[in-house]
């Protein structure tokens, strides 16, 4: 696979990130297998938008870097799905704007393409900490909650349910089979620390595809930031809670059995025995062993309990799910998928 199959997606939504916007693009320029294009998606921020068109007038003349606005609702899936439909390449690689990725990141992508029955393939996601070391209490079973990947992950280059989504690419015949991002389901800026909108799709993707294969490699790297407020226990529990919400949401579009599949091994076999990890290591006299225990049963809790309000929600009649199309400018019949959200 060459140069020109590959869109790479970074979707921006505050100024406050700046710096970390321009060392993601940075990272894609430097990629040993070069992208066809980046993609700025700027999430509803005007002054953004013209500070990155300034920034990076001179690569939009030549192709390579193009800002965009988010022409969906506010949010992380109406922005890829902005992206979707403006992207010129085969393949579609998406990129948090806090992360920076390693030089072969596409490489690993793009070879992974060569079976054409491949439709997505995600990678590695390895946490930056702002403290510069991982706080003792934070089991590795939960860096999920700072978008990284967490203990219980297959390794190597595996086939898995759902890729995840900051660090993720796929065929754009995949959208065109499945729609694209659902809305109201993600994350919208860092007030509802939601997330699962590439669960979603996934499983989706499979039923309208059933011998698609989707794939992590694990050598495919990004490291991402992980701010000092998301190193704190309030965060870790609020963020918990808000995967059961969005777990309930899944599983009310795709059905419980493939909603929680892979959560019940996770909950029934990597939870466990990371308990005893942690409670070993205390009575071993380790730090921080009983903070994990702690935590893991705490985070169990607090995403069981979310789960259980966005089910009552959603029997309620507070969310349905349909689909929209994305009306790419080029014409070619991508869709894109929603969630309406009503009160709950």
């Amino acid at each position: 696979m060459n140069q020109a199959d590959i869109s790479v997606v970074i979707c921006v939504y505050t100024e406050e990130r700046w710096d970390d916007i321009l060392a993601a693009v940075s990272s894609v320029r430097h990629q040993s297998l070069p992208a066809l294009e980046t993609l700025l998606v700027v999430d509803h921020n005007p002054a953004l938008l013209e500070r990155l068109g300034n920034q990076y007038k001179d690569s939009t003349a030549a192709g390579t870097v193009r800002v965009l606005a988010n022409s969906g609702p506010r949010g992380l899936s109406a922005g890829r799905n902005t992206g979707i439909a403006s992207a010129r390449g085969s393949i579609l690689a998406f990129l948090d704007d806090d992360a920076v990725a390693e030089r072969e990141w596409l490489h690993h992508f793009a070879a992974a393409y060569d079976d054409p029955r491949v439709m997505a393939v995600g990678g590695r996601t390895v946490p930056v900490w702002a403290s510069r070391r991982r706080p003792a209490w934070f089991p590795e079973e939960f860096d999920w909650i700072v978008g990284c990947t967490y203990r219980g992950l297959p390794e190597g280059k595996v086939r898995v349910r759902n890729v995840l989504g900051g660090n993720a690419s796929f065929r754009r015949v995949a959208f065109d089979a499945a729609g694209g991002f659902a809305t109201g389901i993600g994350r919208d800026g860092d007030k509802r620390p939601l997330g699962c909108e590439e669960t979603e799709l996934c499983i989706r993707l499979t039923r309208a595809l059933p011998h698609a294969l989707l794939l992590i490699d694990d050598r495919a790297v990004i490291h991402h930031k992980v701010p000092a407020a998301r190193e704190r226990f309030g965060y870790f529990r609020t963020r918990a809670y808000a995967e059961g919400l969005s777990k309930a949401l899944v599983a009310r579009s795709v059905g419980a059995d493939k909603g929680l599949e892979s959560e019940r091994r996770y909950t029934t076999r990597v939870l466990p025995a990371g308990v005893g990890r942690g409670l070993r290591d205390a009575l071993l006299g380790r730090p921080g062993g009983a903070g994990r225990a702690g935590a893991i049963v705490a985070g169990v809790a607090a995403a069981a309990g979310g789960y259980v309000l966005g089910s009552v929600r959603a029997r309620r009649g507070g969310t349905t799910f349909k689909a929209a199309p994305i009306d790419p400018p080029d014409g070619c019949d991508s869709r894109r998928a929603g969630f309406e959200e009503g009160a709950a």
